[in-house]
């Protein structure tokens, strides 16, 4: 057979292989995002009631309009924005699902998209399969700051986009104001476009406060502002995502995302719409809740001689693994699930720079019990 040579290099992640790994040796998966912690019940209820009405038809690709209103108003009422839900509100089939329709509508094969290092890993793959060129800039721990001086060599004529994780996956940097105005400034003279990955605004630490891009000076005219409620709810196996833009964006978004996934999951459309009717005690307690697991993760870390970068936001850290004195991250990854049974993924899963030879991922999206056995197994170190 005649196979396809354009996307043959595409592998399966590191962190499915090493979910795949952990699972058997029937370890404690700290590698993949899973959040498997309860899902809270006015939303599991408010789904199950969907489908026991039978409301289990296609919906409009954009998604059906209670719950698009609901999301607008969440954006309002949490940053001040104004989006018309009836035709700048497209949910979509979970956050990826976004961003993959976001590039196939808005950008041409050989267009450059800037990614900061380190990335995500799906963020990349998917510039890459849609024959988009990406461009790193690095940012440098422990606060993961980039230069100016590193973005403006970036920029070529082919570049046409820009993309920002805030809260970040992996690091868990939370973008400061400063950052993102100078973001904003450099898509306005560069007349990029420019997509953010908010899908992690409701976990920040520390006092930190998450602030939307498209808030920033004239950002919101060029901003596709993608979240999600996978993380907020512990429901990563729905896949649903949302995204805001301005009309003309959004619009040509809405046709990608119909000829890709047709419509996200009818009957858990509307699971949601109780969900964004959670009052703010739920978000408070949310990040309280992560807060802890964050010190009982990052405090063993520590412990252990495995230095983590404690994170602002998200439900990662990053650690040095420099002491397994392993060859390489994947090596030591695998050392540490055969030494304690705990998965994690190889920083290499983030970064092109070497740097990503001497890390490992690990989350903290567990149980409590859960990770204070995980943290006792890394102090066995």
């Amino acid at each position: 057979m005649r196979l396809g040579k354009r996307l043959a290099n595409l592998v399966i992640s590191d962190i499915r292989a090493m979910s795949r790994a952990c699972e058997a040796v029937s370890g404690i998966n700290l590698g993949q995002g899973i959040c498997d912690l309860p899902t809270p019940p006015p939303v599991a209820d408010a789904a199950r009631a969907a489908i026991q009405d039978n409301k289990v038809i296609y919906t409009a690709p954009e998604g059906i309009a209670p719950l698009r209103a609901e999301i607008a108003a969440k954006i309002q009422r949490c940053y001040g924005l104004s989006y018309d839900p009836t035709s700048e509100v497209v949910v979509t089939s979970g956050a990826t699902g976004a961003f993959a329709a976001t590039l196939l509508a808005l950008f041409d094969p050989g267009d450059e998209i800037i990614l900061f290092e380190p990335y995500y890993g799906y963020h990349l793959n998917t510039v890459i399969a849609f024959g988009l060129t990406p461009v790193l800039v690095p940012t440098r721990p422990p606060n993961w700051t980039f230069e100016r001086s590193d973005l403006e060599q970036a920029i070529t004529s082919r570049t046409r986009g820009i993309v920002v994780c805030t809260p970040s996956n992996p690091s868990g940097k939370v973008w400061s104001t400063a950052e993102l105005d100078a973001i904003a400034e450099f898509c306005e003279a560069h007349d990029l476009i420019a997509i953010t990955d908010e899908i992690y605004e409701h976990i920040i630490f520390d006092e930190a406060k998450h602030i939307p891009l498209a808030t920033r000076r004239t950002a919101r005219e060029r901003t596709v502002t993608i979240s999600g409620f996978s993380k907020t709810f512990a429901i990563t196996g729905w896949r649903l995502g949302y995204l805001s833009a301005p009309r003309e964006l959004s619009q040509r978004i809405t046709v990608i995302h119909d000829l890709l996934y047709v419509c996200a999951p009818t009957p858990l459309q509307y699971g949601l719409i109780a969900g964004l009717g959670m009052q703010d005690g739920y978000y408070t307690e949310l990040s309280t809740s992560y807060a802890r697991k964050r010190s009982i993760l990052c405090d063993a870390l520590q412990a252990s001689g495995l230095t983590p970068y404690v994170p602002k936001g998200a439900y990662y850290v990053l650690a040095d693994i420099r002491r397994l004195a392993a060859p390489n991250a994947k090596s030591a990854a695998l050392l540490l699930l055969e030494r304690t049974g705990v998965a994690s993924v190889p920083g290499t899963s983030f970064f092109a720079d070497p740097v990503g030879e001497t890390l490992v991922r690990f989350c903290f999206a567990k149980e409590d019990h859960v990770l204070e056995e995980a943290a006792r197994r890394l102090r066995a170190l």
